[in-house]
């Protein structure tokens, strides 16, 4: 199927037999990684000609799965998007797509120990932060054989990870795109993560961390061990920063100002390191937009498929709902790759 793919493509879209020939590398090393990672990868039951998928029996289902999304005509323009905690690749299909349709060959890779049946042993991994960091490398590494200009970013714990490659390699990186940046968690978060042995305790209140819910592309809570390990990703940042790293490429930043998992002021924060220009989507605390929806629309609420019967409706966020300004974000996100396509790449 994967040389079907490049075939159409070349004949489609325009590519070159040189430029299908990296677009094939390309995938096979996308591939590759999955297989180190899961130690076995089957075929999808559902293929597209514009979407190459990594699928195994061992995720929950192939909406879990990791992708790359192909542009139909020849460009040197890449994104890769990383998906956040506990959740999967399936919430960044809207974005990939806006993305996608400006041009851009999407990487929206699977990070470890996310999307799979049983994660209990990958979520109580004393290295899980260190191999989030090496996965996102990764494929950075494949994303950058496609072009030169490439544009990372991602939701929540997947635009701190972006944030913290761009600051060990800020050359490899032309544009950042942090949608609910995991910059800051809240404050009782935070205080918790300064207790000495907290991750022990975590380790231990997670006990048989359970996969399945009301959501079947999300677990149904967030580890608390690697929300910590998250938090030692953040502090990362902050050291670096505070040390008078600055950053030198164009962000957009979306977030709600009402988020109270990721609070704006982390993101706020990082953007007073910025030399710009930079692109700021706030969604005013009126809406009341919860942290994971930002990234949600109607479609993609509509193929959720969320079990309403399965949580508390009375309990703030529990059930999904589409953000209200999505059109009016990725609006934003257009015009952010724009101006970035014509800027000069060093």
């Amino acid at each position: 199927m994967r040389i079907f793919l490049v075939v159409f493509f070349m004949m489609a879209g325009g590519l070159s037999q040189a430029q299908a020939a990296s677009q094939r590398a390309a995938l096979d090393a996308f591939a590759s990684l999955y297989k180190q990672e899961w130690g076995q990868t089957a075929p999808c039951r559902e293929t597209s000609l514009t979407r190459y998928r990594v699928c195994s029996d061992i995720l929950r289902n192939e909406g879990n799965a990791p992708y790359v999304l192909h542009s139909n005509t020849p460009a040197d323009k890449v994104a890769v998007l990383v998906h956040g905690l506990s959740d999967s690749p399936f919430f960044l299909r809207e974005i990939a797509s806006v993305m996608q349709a400006q041009g851009y060959t999407v990487f929206v890779p699977l990070l470890p120990g996310h999307g799979l049946r049983n994660a209990n042993d990958d979520m109580s991994d004393s290295q899980l932060a260190e191999r989030w960091q090496a996965h996102v490398r990764d494929v950075m590494d494949i994303a950058t054989s496609l072009g030169d200009k490439v544009v990372l970013g991602g939701f929540s714990a997947g635009a701190a990870l972006a944030v913290d490659y761009y600051l060990d390699a800020p050359e490899s990186v032309s544009g950042l795109t942090l949608f609910s940046g995991a910059l800051a968690l809240s404050d009782d978060a935070e205080k918790m993560a300064r207790i000495w042995g907290i991750k022990w305790l975590a380790w231990l209140v997670d006990g048989d961390y359970q996969t399945h819910g009301p959501n079947p592309y999300k677990y149904p809570s967030v580890a608390s061990y690697a929300g910590l390990e998250l938090m030692d990703v953040i502090e990362q940042i902050r050291t670096r920063l505070e040390e008078g790293r600055r950053i030198s490429v164009p962000v957009y930043a979306a977030h709600s100002a009402d988020d109270k998992t990721t609070p704006i002021e982390g993101v706020e924060n990082l953007l007073a390191h910025s030399e710009g220009p930079d692109t700021f989507f706030v969604i005013d605390k009126s809406y009341s937009l919860c942290h994971a929806d930002l990234v949600v629309n109607t479609y993609l609420l509509n193929v959720m498929r969320f079990n309403d019967a399965l949580v508390n409706p009375n309990e703030q966020c529990a059930i999904p709902a589409a953000n209200p300004l999505f059109g009016q974000m990725t609006m934003m996100l257009e015009s952010y790759l724009s101006q970035l396509s014509v800027a000069p790449t060093d």
